[in-house]
This record gives structure tokens, C-alpha cells and sequence, in this order.
């Protein structure tokens, strides 16, 4: 068979390189790399994808801004979406935009041979009898310079979060019965003074509520923050009371920290096998609360991996960060899983 111009356009090494893996072996392919959707269309302007594999939450341009672009200048590579971003409407939107499948982060080798198959990309496996002879060496691939580079710790925990926010998000869909807006998560180690800075200037004049939950497994622990301005939470309350007088603002707060803390921390626990126990939720009120927490935990360590989500929900006035604060004893045991997952 000839071999196929493949594009995979995706923001992380790791997510790259895991799509690299997962291709069937007999697949004759010529793979380009591209960092986002601006370098995913131009390698199609260039005549370079044939088929390409789609991220959805990307800088510069993402998924659905690549594919309507592609749309626009009547471009037609054979387009599977692989997001973490798993909402039913994120679904809908990118099928309606031209994509031909779509597939969770990360996508099982099984899953995308079965897809690649029932596209007509690859022919479908029939049963072989037993060898009689060596069996052949593998498909030689064309990839790019670069492609099976390390990938760094930062890069690891990213995506790692990045599926983690995409499953909390569609929780936080249905319930909410919105569409949620990820943005690509902030991962980076701060000393504590800096976190003060960073949440000092994430309140902008406006005050700040935040529930804070603590967790602990396999010898990762830290504190998770759910951050929001005071003039959203009546607007989050609605949404989520529907039509029930007797649902308190705190019980709102509450259940909102469980949904998107919980699931958040439940993505990530699956993906590097640590089951995590969550402490009871609390609200801390205002910024001198969430100061206080710092304080705190300034006392106990001297710098933190902070990883910082940023939803917003589509149609409303609603924004709110997720701040995950893992102590610095934990980054080891963090390295340790993330690279065993890359083995």
C-alpha cells in the first residue's frame, strides 16, 4: 500500500508521542508533528496530511478553530479528533465541523486501528495462520527529527492534567447543563511568596471566594482550591439550584468544589494508578482566608507544583480556577509515575 500523509497536531510532546505509539505497526506512514492548529493547517496547505489526528485544547489555534478554518478554505484531510475533552457537545461540535471520529485521551491502540479500519484507512486484521518463518520486520516509519525526544516533567503533568479537567468538565456539563471552556492548564513550581503574588493579582479589585479541599495517595498530597469572585457565585447558585429555594449558596459552593475537585483528582489518580483521599471541603471566605491557607503552608514547605485550571462556562458571566497545590515532597513521586507511564 502507499504509504499515508499523517498529521498529528497536538500541543504536547507527551500526547504526540503516545499517538506515535498507539498507530497500528503494518500502517505505512509519513508523520508530521505540528506544535498547534496554525502548523496543523499550514502542513495541510503543503499538501503534507492526508489524514490528520486533531487535539482540541490548544494555543495559538485550537481543534474547532482548525477545522473550521480547514472548512473555509475547502481543505478535506481525513480528520479523527483525540481530545481530553470529552463533552457530549464538544463531540457534536467537532463531527458538525467536518471530523469523521472522535476519540478520548489518550486513545487506546485498539480503539484507533478500530476507527482507522471502519474509515477505510487500514484494511481490517484477518486471522493469519501460525508462522512458519521469522515474522517480518516492522513498517519503517518516516518521522520527524525530534519526535521521540524526552519529554519533560511540566510537559507530563500537563497532559496529564489536561485529560483529568477535560472528564471534571463534562461532569460539570451535564449538571450545569452548559458548555464549559478548558483552556490549556498552567503547570509550575512557585515558591509560596510567589503564590501569594499570583493570587493577590487573580483578585483584580474583587473579592475572592475559595473552597479547599486537601488529598493524599501513594505519597502525593497537597490542597486543591476552587477560586471564585464573589459577583459569580449567585450566577453559578442558579444554574445549579434550578428551581429549589431551600439549596443554600454554601451547599452550592460545597457541591460545585466535590464535582469539579473530585472529578479533577479522580482523572489524574486513574492515569498514574494513585487513588486519592479527599479531606471535607471548606470554605475559607474571602482573600485573607485563602491567605491564611498559604501562611500555613508556608511552614511546612518552601515551594509548591501549583497547576492552575481556568473554566469558564459558555453563554454565562461564570469563571472559575481550580488551583491544585502539590507539596514539594510529592514532585518525586509525581516524576516517578509520569515516567513509568511513558515506559
Amino acid at each position: 500500500m502507499p504509504t499515508t500523509a499523517l498529521v498529528i497536531c497536538d500541543d504536547s510532546n507527551m500526547a504526540r508521542k503516545q499517538l506515535l505509539r498507539a498507530l497500528p505497526p503494518e500502517w505505512e506512514v509519513s508523520v508530521t508533528m505540528a506544535n498547534n492548529g496554525l502548523e496543523g493547517l499550514q502542513a495541510v496547505r503543503n499538501g503534507l496530511a492526508e489524514v490528520m489526528l486533531l487535539d482540541l485544547t490548544m494555543p495559538v489555534m485550537d481543534g474547532y478553530q482548525t477545522l473550521a478554518a480547514m472548512r473555509a478554505e475547502g481543505l478535506e484531510p481525513k480528520v479523527i479528533v483525540v481530545s481530553g475533552d470529552v463533552q457530549d457537545e464538544a463531540v457534536r461540535r467537532v463531527m458538525e465541523l467536518g471530523a469523521l471520529a472522535f476519540l478520548k485521551k489518550p486513545a487506546e491502540p485498539v480503539e484507533l486501528q478500530a476507527t482507522l479500519q471502519r474509515l477505510g484507512l487500514i484494511a481490517e486484521a484477518r486471522p493469519q495462520p501460525a508462522p512458519t518463518q521469522a515474522p517480518a520486520a516492522p513498517v519503517a516509519r518516516q518521522v520527524p527529527a525530534g519526535a521521540e525526544g524526552n519529554i519533560s516533567f511540566n510537559d507530563a503533568m500537563r497532559e496529564t492534567v489536561n485529560v483529568a479537567m477535560g472528564r471534571a468538565a463534562a461532569l460539570l456539563a451535564k449538571v450545569l447543563g452548559v458548555f464549559v471552556q478548558l483552556p490549556v492548564p498552567n503547570v509550575n513550581m512557585l515558591e509560596v511568596g510567589e503564590l501569594h503574588m499570583a493570587l493577590a493579582d487573580a483578585d483584580r479589585g474583587q473579592r475572592l471566594t475559595a473552597v479547599c479541599q486537601g488529598y493524599i495517595g501513594g505519597g502525593i498530597a497537597g490542597e486543591a482550591l476552587l477560586l471564585l469572585h464573589d459577583s459569580e457565585t449567585a450566577d453559578i447558585a442558579r444554574l445549579m439550584k434550578g428551581d429549589s429555594p431551600d439549596y443554600s449558596d454554601m451547599e452550592m459552593l460545597l457541591d460545585l468544589s466535590t464535582l469539579a475537585i473530585g472529578a479533577c483528582l479522580s482523572g489524574i489518580g486513574e492515569q498514574i494508578d494513585v487513588p486519592f483521599s479527599l479531606g471535607h471541603p471548606q470554605i475559607l471566605g474571602q482573600q485573607s482566608g485563602i491567605s491564611d491557607l498559604i501562611d500555613v503552608n508556608q511552614k511546612r514547605w518552601k515551594k509548591t507544583l501549583a497547576v492552575e485550571v481556568s473554566y469558564s462556562v459558555e453563554g454565562h458571566n461564570i469563571h472559575f480556577d481550580l488551583l491544585m497545590l502539590f507539596t514539594e515532597d510529592s514532585v518525586e513521586r509525581l516524576s516517578r509515575k509520569l515516567a513509568y507511564m511513558m515506559s
